[in-house]
């Protein structure tokens, strides 16, 4: 299935879930920003695209700060029209209790996950095409708790709340907003919590009820599927990815 085109702009381009969504974006149609904070990281998903015969431009941009996240959308208005967003650059965190979360701790994992989530809609919304979509990356963790995991999971629950705000507001233009939310995904963000998990003696909240974690190609194809056509007037929806964790 093909159908997209114009600029996709996907934060976090350098990770797991972001190389997997942007290459499966621009193999259905569309020009990539991959933007990263590691440079490095951006530009061997750029290189990925286009050795696959993909169009592909690679930005460093830390989220957190206004200046770089309005240089990355002029940058992506100047590759031509903007017609969807990938808002997916996050950090796990410390795992902890919630009486051994340090403050330090609890606003570094908000000034990624939440700020730049909003810093990231503050800038794209407005020079969006009409008709274009944005999906922000939530988890399953923002639809629920989980033990050891205050900062991360207040963070995704803000990113939900952001999310319902932000298509509310940008419908009348045609423009979708809506987020993924997957449960542990295979890959780097994962091993860490898993580590810090059996460091801390803190026990995830259930097994995997398909008894697998997800992929970044399960989360790439759901990203897809919200910023393409088919998903025309799907708006405000919080689209698990989680095997089915979150249904009951």
């Amino acid at each position: 299935m093909d159908g997209l085109s114009g600029v996709v702009v996907v934060t976090g381009a350098g990770g797991d879930i972001g190389r997997a969504t942007a290459t499966l974006l621009a193999a259905r149609g569309a020009r990539i920003l991959a933007v990263d904070l590691a440079g490095d990281a951006a530009e061997a998903t750029a290189s990925v695209i286009r050795d696959a015969g993909g169009h592909a431009t690679a930005m460093v941009a830390d989220v957190t700060d206004p200046a770089q996240v309005r240089a990355y959308a002029l940058r992506a208005a100047e590759l031509g029209p903007i017609t969807g967003f990938f808002n997916n650059a996050g950090v796990e965190g410390r795992v902890a209790p919630l009486g051994e979360m340090t403050v330090e701790s609890f606003d570094a994992v908000f000034a990624v996950n939440v700020r730049g989530v909003f810093l990231g809609l503050s800038a794209l919304l407005p020079v969006l095409e009409s008709g274009g979509a944005v999906v922000n990356t939530a988890s399953s963790g923002g639809l629920r708790g989980s033990p050891g995991m205050s900062a991360y999971v207040a963070s995704k629950h803000s990113v939900v709340g952001l999310t319902k705000v932000a298509a509310l507001e940008s419908a009348a233009r045609g423009i979708r907003v809506n987020a993924v939310c997957p449960s542990g995904v295979d890959g780097r963000m994962m091993d860490s919590l898993d580590a810090q998990r059996a460091a801390a003696g803190v026990r995830p909240v259930e097994a995997e009820r398909m008894g697998r974690r997800a992929t970044p190609q399960d989360v790439a194809g759901a990203v897809a599927y919200l910023l393409g056509p088919d998903s025309g007037f799907v708006n405000g929806t919080m689209l698990s990815v989680d095997g089915g964790k979150t249904a009951g």
